[in-house]
């Protein structure tokens, strides 16, 4: 079922090159009655590259960005001082011959947990199904695009890099490209040493349901329980439950680790999948992940054992090491998306 669409018409030119950012709200009713109460209205900005034209016969190859956690489809507009934004990027690659033209479709994934994995859960929606049923049919009719999975791909960094590696994984027979940027893999590295932060943050703030509770009031997030965040956002996704709840990957009073929450996480990890998906990893046209071999969260790790999974199946991919952390990394795209571009174009 398509999604019900109405464009606000807003158009926002965020450089003095030819692209351009159209603001669309797009109605989903696939999210519609989600358990957290989150809006099916959703903020999509897409991103049109220079000579666009809507009446013309020009057709594009379509990528959809994903952010990272705490972040939206609006987050990759932000300004950055030192960077400025991803239309910039994107204008400038363009301009200089580096990237064909594309349309960017960026994903609208904030929840009332604060982010996004994107995959169906119990918990929050059916977010893997609203990409792929809704915004992809809406970019096809909507946009200049060309149509067929051959030239759809998705890109994203953190939570979003996860997500991206996800849909390339679940839905192959959607994407054929993807581009992977500092994502979430091999949990017992990356997710691990979370836990007892979390432990001490829900009983800081006195137990699951009173840090809800904090989350919803609070005029501002303490940024002390940010911790706890960080691990019932992954649990709404990783180990919910069918009444919409939450199953903790640890006791609330002692902080053991629950083995059979953690085990429901373990299946989510992309290390993990690399078997079971073989067949559609290495039916994709581009695969590109990359990771800073300083990153906070230990994910250079996680993304060394990927590549060198993926390699032991004869996966065609490329695998980028930089000397770089975890945080204010825009100016990697320039390294990934004219790859994944061509590759689409083809």
């Amino acid at each position: 079922m398509g999604p019900a669409l109405a464009s606000l018409g807003l158009v926002r030119v965020v450089s003095e090159a030819h692209g351009r950012v159209e603001r669309h709200r797009v109605t989903s009713r696939l999210l519609a009655g989600n358990p957290l109460g989150d809006p099916c209205e959703r903020d999509v900005p897409v991103w049109l590259p220079p000579g666009y034209d809507p009446e013309g016969s020009a057709r594009y190859p379509v990528l959809f960005g994903l952010a990272g956690f705490t972040g939206t489809g609006a987050s990759f507009l932000a300004y950055d001082w030192y960077q400025g934004t991803l239309p910039e990027r994107l204008d400038r690659l363009v301009a200089a011959g580096e990237m064909p033209p594309a349309v960017i479709v960026f994903v609208d994934g904030m929840t009332a947990l604060g982010g996004n994995q994107y995959i169906d859960s119990a918990a929050v929606g059916p977010w893997a199904r609203h990409v792929v049923d809704e915004l992809v049919p809406w970019a096809e009719q909507a946009f200049r695009v060309l149509p067929g999975r051959e030239h759809r791909g998705v890109f994203g960094k953190s939570s979003g890099g996860f997500g991206a590696l996800r849909f390339a994984m679940d839905h192959a027979d959607t994407f054929a490209g993807a581009a992977c940027h500092s994502g979430d893999l091999y949990f017992e590295s990356c997710y691990g040493p979370m836990l007892p932060k979390a432990v001490d943050a829900l009983a800081a703030a006195g137990g699951l349901e009173r840090f809800r509770a904090t989350c919803r009031d609070a005029p501002t997030f303490p940024g002390r329980l940010f911790p706890a965040l960080e691990v019932v956002a992954l649990a709404a996704f990783y180990s919910p439950r069918e009444d919409a709840g939450v199953d903790l990957p640890f006791d609330e009073r002692t902080g053991e680790r629950r083995e059979d929450v953690w085990a429901r996480w373990l299946a989510h990890d992309p290390v993990r999948r690399v078997g079971v998906s073989a067949a559609a990893l290495g039916s994709l046209r581009h695969l590109y992940v990359e990771c800073g071999t300083r990153d906070e969260y230990h994910l250079h790790h996680g993304a060394r054992i990927f590549s060198a999974r993926l390699s032991d199946l004869g996966i065609c991919h490329q695998h980028v090491e930089f000397d770089d952390g975890h945080r204010h990394l825009g100016y990697r795209y320039d390294q990934s998306l004219p790859g994944l571009a061509r590759a689409l174009l083809a």
